[in-house]
């Protein structure tokens, strides 16, 4: 990553949006929590809230769109009110390009599908379909948001080009006026309504002719999770085309999951990007924090009609963030990068009353051995296998254990039941993998379903239940547990089904 450029003569950048985006695709927050988030951005200097909403939202002219853990109009007005006591503006996030399934799964809105299977975006030549529906739904928001903007998502477009009359299209003038054209149209929308667009700068780095018409209005958000500032194509590009940017990190992303999150990862990318992004004079930062991966696994009914729509990677509650939100405040709010050790030595100190030696302990087991696995294999830098991680994610659980904190027991204790989680979940992989090497025979699965059996599910879903009631509806909850859970159940229905008596 580019290194930032700090002159001794310079006065600090400071960014005028100091911004948090919260993710409601899944675990939706009940009320009283989103107030005492909103709260606690408030009280340490943020004075932005992007609300991802999705179907946690009550369109009045589209209702069909809320899911059931949708807000009621009053409360999303109380709310906006309370923020705004609180000097907090609330931009609305209104997915209008890719990342729609939860519009699109309905039929009444099929004919604006760029395909008819996978359901996740518009199609960007459906323009008189578009703007009725989304003319709509940002009239909707501005009737309940006092911000000035509102932001249109545009990222991750990954049909872009995929139907026939899109293929056409692309031949004739390329992707990038494919994505232009029909992002035009929604930002020309928005600033007829007298708001200014906001829009992920993902797609626009790719295709810079994107960027021609738009109005001078527009925002880009330049979303950067640890990554070269070229990775979506040429930064400059972005730089030198007089919109407004803001920057985004991240404290919960790929590959993040119930399983894994890469806490090292994250306060890198607190300590690199904020300051480069000052270098830059980037006008806002928001920290964004992904409680999936905004893909779906239909449950289909038939080759045409699906059930439900069933996220692709969940992570585990915002709850369990603390420190990393804390971390985001500090990096925000103070002229130098983010002392990382010295940050998490003070914070432990400060929240847990730990000593310099406990504060170092309790750090080393987060990030040790921050490895996803996949298809049986542990995606690391250099060959490791299955055992050695579970015997490293052992010993973090074990420390910290042994770490009794004096103070914010219950906030230690996410931390405690993560390990667990992972050790749990990396106990059942090294089984899986035995299950599916060549060596495997029907004389193994006794074994298999005793190690599988010995699995603490229920306890481990008793200490997630008691410390997330409060953030998530006993719904969520219980979805949480059962998805959790799944592999373990399923392999053990299948064994059990083959054992030899």
């Amino acid at each position: 990553m580019r290194q930032p450029v700090f002159s001794q003569t310079k006065p600090l950048h400071d960014f005028a949006v100091k911004g948090f985006h919260l993710d409601l695709r899944i675990q939706v927050m009940p009320m009283p929590a989103l107030k005492a988030f909103a709260k606690k951005l408030s009280e340490n200097g943020i004075n932005t809230l992007v609300m991802e909403w999705e179907a946690s939202y009550p369109f009045e002219k589209h209702p069909l769109i809320a899911n059931r853990f949708a807000y009621s109009r009053e409360e999303v007005k109380k709310f906006i009110a309370y923020c705004a006591e609180l000097g907090i503006d609330v931009i609305p996030l209104q997915q209008s390009f890719g990342h729609v399934e939860y519009i699109l799964r309905n039929y009444e809105y099929k004919e604006l599908r760029e395909d008819q299977k996978d359901y996740s975006q518009i199609n960007p030549l459906k323009e008189d379909l578009a703007k009725a529906l989304f003319t709509d739904l940002y009239r909707d928001l501005i009737s309940t948001h006092t911000s000035e903007y509102i932001h249109i998502g545009g990222d991750e477009t990954y049909l872009l080009g995929h139907s026939e009359a899109s293929k056409k299209k692309v031949a004739e003038v390329g992707k990038g006026r494919l994505y232009g054209d029909y992002i035009k149209l929604l930002c020309d929308l928005v600033v007829s309504l007298g708001k200014r667009p906001v829009l992920w700068a993902d797609i626009a780095l790719k295709y810079p002719d994107a960027l021609e018409g738009l109005p001078k209005e527009t925002v880009f958000v330049d979303w950067n999770y640890g990554w070269d500032i070229n990775m979506f194509g040429d930064h400059s590009n972005l730089m030198k085309s007089g919109f407004e940017v803001w920057g985004a990190p991240s404290i919960r992303s790929h590959p993040d999951n119930y399983f894994l999150t890469q806490w090292e990862k994250h306060f890198t990318n607190i300590h690199d990007f904020i300051p480069i992004a000052r270098d830059f004079g980037y006008k806002g930062m928001i920290m964004t924090s992904w409680s999936t991966s905004g893909l779906y696994a239909p449950l289909w009914e038939s080759t045409r009609d699906i059930v439900d729509l069933y996220t692709i990677r969940r992570v585990y509650p915002i709850s369990g963030f603390s420190m990393l939100i804390d971390a985001f405040f500090t990096g925000v709010n103070t002229a130098e990068p983010l002392d990382i050790n010295g940050f998490i030595i003070r914070y432990a100190k400060k929240q847990y009353g730990f000593t310099d030696q406990q504060a170092t302990d309790f750090w080393n087991a987060l990030r040790a051995a921050p490895y996803e696995v996949t298809q049986g294999k542990v995606v690391s830098p250099s060959e490791i296998s299955i055992e050695a991680v579970l015997d490293t994610a052992r010993s973090s659980s074990a420390t910290l254990k042994k770490l009794t904190p004096k103070s914010n027991a219950a906030e230690f204790e996410h931390y405690r039941l993560m390990a667990d989680i992972r050790v749990q979940y990396l106990t059942y992989y090294a089984i899986e993998i035995e299950a599916n090497s060549p060596q495997f025979r029907s004389s193994s699965i006794p074994d298999l379903l005793k190690r599988l059996e010995a699995l603490d599910t229920k306890g481990l879903d008793k200490r997630f239940e008691k410390l997330n009631k409060h953030v998530l509806y006993p719904a969520e909850i219980a979805q949480e547990k059962e998805l959790r859970n799944s592999k373990i159940r399923l392999l053990h229905q299948r064994l059990s089904n083959n054992k030899v008596n």
